[in-house]
């Protein structure tokens, strides 16, 4: 299948359309122009389609976790013993989601499409925290869209540029 070349080498079509990709899934809708538009919506579909597929596709597995003892403030709680100060750790048990092979496969096929994406709240980069972006597809995207075969973004056309005259849309999530 032919792809539409964007007048860049492969590494540089391959880096903006992954992040055009990321893009849309993360904030629902993104302004581009109309080629890139038509690349990305066929990276996205594969991917969402993917993440419909597997969305249930995961045990719920009873864990004992060491987690630090924090106190009102939320910082650890830590002793001296013989010397060190050493933080106490609680014991406690946590439900989490085991994917089974198929969904894990898909997942790390989101990956190899899907950027990093961190979230930053305000100006404070020390509270900076990743989001996890198949996570995401899978727990809040995916299920939107169980009773849809295809069709998971729409191209609406804003006419052209000021700059160079190049059509712009706006593709976005339906």
């Amino acid at each position: 299948m032919a792809q539409r070349k964007l007048g860049r080498n492969a590494s540089q079509r391959k880096a903006l359309l992954r992040n055009q990709v990321t893009n849309l899934l993360y904030h629902g809708r993104i302004r581009t122009t109309e080629a890139k538009a038509k690349e990305i919506r066929k990276i996205t579909e594969k991917v969402i389609a993917m993440a419909v597929r597997e969305k249930d596709n995961y045990e719920e597995v009873t864990v004992t976790v060491k987690v630090p003892k924090k106190d009102s403030d939320g910082r650890r709680v830590k002793e001296k013993a013989s010397g060190k100060t050493v933080t106490i750790y609680e014991e406690v048990e946590k439900t989490i989601k085991k994917d089974n092979p198929s969904r894990l496969h898909a997942r790390r096929q989101m990956l190899k499409v899907l950027y990093p994406v961190t979230e930053v709240e305000g100006n404070k980069k020390r509270q900076a925290k990743k989001v996890d972006l198949p996570d995401k597809l899978f727990s809040e995207i995916a299920p939107k869209y169980t009773d849809r075969n295809g069709g998971y973004t729409r191209i609406t056309k804003l006419g052209p540029r000021k700059g160079d005259a190049a059509e712009e849309v706006i593709i976005e999530l339906v």
